[in-house]
């Protein structure tokens, strides 16, 4: 239980909504899906995109069901073929050959290291390493998003350069075998021509967001939930 008074104390599960004109795309359906998009009063969605196959980002996919019903259609997911595998072992039932009503209706979109486009929209992927899994984060404009990240080759940072902004994860401040720490997310940052930088996907362990805030260099913020970026 987090006893923080301080509402950026009080974290879910990470994703990421992106707002283009009229379409929206997120990335990860963690099991804090559903409360999300009921928090921040999500009506559509246009697109998922994941980043890996671990439970705390595919979680809450079961949870597209409203979206199916309201607006009568297949939700497009994307991502690795390791990742679709994944969905398919977890969610069984929804790729049966027999279906029945109410299950979660998907269009699976395997997807590599090229960059794609959803509704005219440019995704360029970005492959980072999760000790040793392969993840993959996005460049939507001029937004970069990137989490469960311990290695990025600089063959990939090329991608990242020039973004407006970089959300970038930052476990804990002690070293991790497959996150960066915020002495590492810093280093990384460093490397990287951005405007500006939040941390995501940061544990209890890190401490309280008023006083890590009064750490960190210029350019660079602690996440918080809700929180809303324009570029």
């Amino acid at each position: 239980m987090c006893r923080s008074s301080d509402y950026r104390d009080k974290r879910l599960r990470v994703s990421a909504l992106f707002e283009i004109k009229d379409k929206k795309i997120v990335i990860d359906t963690g099991p804090d899906f559903r409360q999300q998009m009921l928090r921040e009063k999500v009506q559509k969605i246009d697109a998922i995109l994941f980043t890996h196959q671990h439970k705390d980002h595919t979680a809450g996919l079961d949870d597209i069901r409203p979206f199916n019903h309201r607006h009568r259609m297949d939700m497009p997911i994307y991502g690795r073929r390791l990742v679709l595998e994944q969905l398919k072992q977890e969610y069984a039932y929804v790729f049966e050959n027999v279906t029945y009503p109410g299950i979660p209706r998907v269009m699976l979109h395997e997807i590599d290291y090229s960059p794609f486009k959803i509704e005219g929209i440019e995704i360029i992927p970005i492959e980072v390493m999760h000790h040793k899994l392969p993840v993959l984060g996005y460049r939507i404009g001029d937004i970069t998003f990137i989490t469960d990240a311990n290695y990025i080759a600089d063959s990939e940072k090329e991608k990242i350069h020039g973004s407006k902004i970089l959300i970038l994860n930052a476990l804990h401040k002690e070293k991790h075998i497959s996150h960066f720490n915020l002495e590492q997310a810093i280093e990384v940052v460093k490397t990287l021509k951005v405007e500006k930088t939040y941390l995501t996907h940061i544990s209890h362990h890190m401490g309280l967001h008023r006083e890590v805030s009064k750490e960190l260099p210029n350019g660079i913020a602690l996440g918080y939930d809700g929180l809303c970026l324009e570029v």
